[in-house]
């Protein structure tokens, strides 16, 4: 069963792809509604046109044009009412369904005889359609029809709705006029040639305002459809289903009627529309077709435009051809919605594989493929009769991918922040933005290394809650690393409680090993706010021990491509961490070779040979007690005093391997005291720098023993083969009030 953790580890582990797809999806709508994307939509949809493959003509028009050629030889324009009668007779006599002319003619052009024959071939011919401009403004003031075909009901509207790009792409089926409705030239001649097919107009059964023509319903343009904003939806509109560029109707010019050029059945049944295609006479206009990345952009005659919307209602009703259909508002915002997800869910999987700054031809072409897959959707959905928004979702998917981007962006910031706290500016700068920064591999390089561990910490962890022994640390880790960055050491890292510090990589300085040794030194001097912070928290005091050593390693960036850490291997790092086990509480060693570097300013306080585990021969180490010149750190020298005990305290102890307890108990004597060693009589001989455990026995109350008590065992004394010095590394509160009790009793008076 899904559990409440998994869930809210779910929505951690995508909480930028729930926080960015929503936000990235609202602003995407509200820069959508704004307009920002309509010019970006408009070309896209053009482009969607000029993909599809041209229809062929539709053979139930035929576009009767006046070209420049009929211009030149009639030598007049308007064309005279004798040269109109003409024309329309000779159309006339071809039997077409409908006749629609495309030409403003409100006023009398010719002599009076002319135009009385140009009036009863209006009264004369049901099927011709004259036309008004309904709408002033722009592009012009209103024009009347002819008088007699408004009286006959033989009038349409020829108004054309520009977009403001100029362009045509959605025409008027219904233009209103004084409250009445008056059907566009290009309806008006699909209706005449619907109803000799039996097919009349109807209230549509999904609403009766919506215009029915058969089995299809014309459902009107509203403001926000497709990639429109706010657009004027006055009228009854509908998108342009074009079926082509320029030229996609039979067009024949008004000489080759005149003078019998065509063939004698071509306008038989067919609807025939005339008007004019001369570039001079201004009615041409810019479709989706128009553009091009080459070329002057084509225009379309105006008497086109108007063969396009018949043609489409024709198509549709006859051969099922489909209609321009968008889709409703809430739909495109799951569309958008979808485009910003993908783009968060891609970009935020990317930080999990390598991150997302480097530039890679697979993503780039993850990327383009993402994209184009949305302009082929809209593409695919165009072909079937869908206007499909595609830059929105495209913006949203670019979009949610910049966020997911700007916030690892961040977040690497705020990583890079995190490592200052344990580098220097200079480190940082050298990891993240070197080109080699993070190179696999090493190179040996001189550094001086400088480990520290807290004495006996393992114990008091055992005895404190989790949480408490977190708080410690950081209390402590965060002071050592403030002292580490003062002296520009690099945290190679932290293991448990002990701390791994490099002087000399990933940057090599002349004052390595001086810049380690005062580093350790204001370690030491730094634990005293480490405990009085403990202290004010409860919390128990604790003590540390550092080692140091110079020599050759091999550092660099070690691992796998997948994971790696900034590192250091060799001889040094294993001989550092064994001059390290031998220190007591408040302790510094170095090796003989740090020694050299330094030989003239360090204050050594004493000389101990070892023989480490791994090593052949014995070696020296120096405890360090202070360093002058610029540093001018020095520890405390005041030792506490030894002082015999009257009676002596009888103990147990178990010896300890890199703190694991052998389980053989020894017994033994603790005979002399001070605040924090002892000298202790034993039934074995006991090896230098080992740490043991120390219980205290009541003989009296049937061997009783205190609680534990940690030491290393420093020396062995003079008194005798089986006496030693130890230094204790942990005592429980309980027994350090007994034994402080004890040393009050057993102190000389001053």
């Amino acid at each position: 069963m899904f559990s409440k953790l998994k869930l809210k580890q779910l929505i951690w582990e995508w909480r930028g792809v729930l926080i960015t797809a929503p936000s990235v999806t609202l602003l995407v709508i509200a820069l959508r509604f704004a307009g920002l994307f309509q010019f970006l939509e408009w070309s896209a949809y053009d482009q969607m046109f000029r993909l599809r493959s041209h229809e062929g003509r539709d053979s139930r028009i035929v576009v009767v044009g006046i070209t420049e050629a009929d211009l030149r030889k009639l030598k007049q324009w308007p064309i005279k009412d004798k040269i109109l009668v003409d024309l329309l007779q000779k159309i006339k006599q071809q039997q077409p369904r409908a006749i629609g002319l495309d030409i403003y003619r409100d006023l009398p052009v010719g002599n009076e005889a002319e135009h009385e024959k140009l009036l009863q071939l209006y009264r004369t011919t049901p099927n011709l359609i004259g036309i008004k401009k309904v709408v002033g403004g722009a592009t012009g003031p209103a024009i009347d029809p002819p008088p007699i075909l408004k009286e006959k009901g033989q009038v349409s509207a020829n108004d054309l709705p520009l977009d403001t790009d100029g362009k045509i792409r959605r025409q008027f089926l219904y233009i209103s006029q004084n409250g009445k409705p008056i059907e566009s030239l290009g309806l008006k001649l699909a209706l005449i040639y619907l109803q000799a097919k039996g097919i009349v107009p109807q209230p549509a059964k999904v609403n009766p305002d919506y215009l029915q023509l058969g089995k299809v319903v014309f459902v009107p343009f509203e403001a926000n459809d497709g990639g429109y904003v706010r657009t004027d939806a006055a009228g009854y509109q509908k998108i342009l289903n074009f079926r082509g560029a320029a030229n996609n109707f039979k067009i024949v010019s008004l000489l080759d009627v005149l003078e019998n050029r065509i063939p004698r059945d071509l306008m038989r049944d067919r609807i025939v529309l005339i008007g004019s295609t001369a570039e001079s006479l201004n009615d041409l206009l810019y479709t989706p077709y128009s553009s091009s990345f080459v070329g002057i952009p084509q225009r379309t005659s105006g008497v086109e435009i108007h063969a396009h919307l018949t043609s489409m209602i024709l198509s549709a009703v006859i051969d099922g051809r489909p209609l321009i259909k968008t889709w409703p508002e809430w739909l495109e915002w799951l569309w958008i919605l979808l485009g910003a997800t993908i783009g968060a869910v891609v970009t935020w999987q990317w930080r999990y594989r390598g991150g997302v700054g480097k530039f890679s031809v697979k993503r780039t072409a993850s990327i383009l493929l993402i994209i184009g897959s949305f302009f082929l959707i809209g593409y695919l959905a165009f072909l079937e009769g869908w206007w499909i928004p595609v830059i929105p979702p495209v913006i949203a998917f670019l979009g949610a991918g910049s966020v997911i981007i700007a916030y690892i962006a961040r977040t690497a910031g705020e990583i890079r922040q995190t490592f200052s706290r344990y580098l220097t500016d200079e480190v940082v700068a050298n990891l993240l933005e070197s080109s080699d920064g993070f190179k696999l591999g090493g190179e040996r390089r001189k550094v001086t290394i400088l480990m520290s561990d807290l004495r006996g910490f393992s114990s008091v962890s055992e005895e404190l809650a989790p949480e408490t022994v977190v708080s410690m640390l950081n209390i402590y880790l965060g002071e050592m690393a403030d002292v580490i960055m003062k002296y520009q050491g690099t945290i190679d890292e932290f293991i448990g409680d002990a701390i791994l510090v490099l002087f000399g990589a990933p940057t090599q300085r002349e004052d390595d090993a001086e810049r380690a040794i005062a580093c350790a030194l204001e370690m030491q001097l730094a634990m005293g706010s480490v405990n009085k912070k403990n202290e004010r928290l409860g919390l128990p005091s604790i003590e540390m021990g550092i080692g140091i050593s110079t020599g050759e390693v091999v550092v660099g960036n070690i691992g796998s491509a997948k994971r790696a850490k900034y590192g250091v291997v060799g001889h040094h790092v294993n001989l550092t961490a064994r001059i390290e086990s031998y220190t007591v509480g408040g302790q510094i060693l170095i090796s003989e070779s740090t020694l050299k570097e330094v030989d003239s300013i360090v204050r050594i306080d004493g000389e101990i040979e070892v023989q480490p585990k791994g090593f052949n021969e014995p070696i020296s180490i120096y405890e360090v007690g202070g360093i002058g010149g610029k540093h001018s750190l020095y520890l405390s020298t005041e030792k506490s005093l030894l002082v015999p005990l009257k009676a002596e305290l009888p103990i147990q102890y178990t010896l300890m391997d890199d703190k694991r307890i052998d389980g053989t108990v020894y017994y033994g004597s603790l005979i002399k005291l001070s605040e924090n060693s002892a000298e202790i009589r034993c039934e074995s001989i006991l090896e230098t720098f080992k740490n043991i455990k120390i219980n205290l026995v009541n003989k009296d109350e049937e061997l009783t023993v205190s609680a534990d008590i940690y030491a290393k065992v420093l020396k062995k004394t003079t008194d005798g083969d089986r006496n030693f010095y130890i230094r204790f590394t942990r005592i429980p509160a309980d027994v350090t009030a007994f034994l402080s009790e004890i040393y009050q009793q057993n102190a000389p008076e001053n």
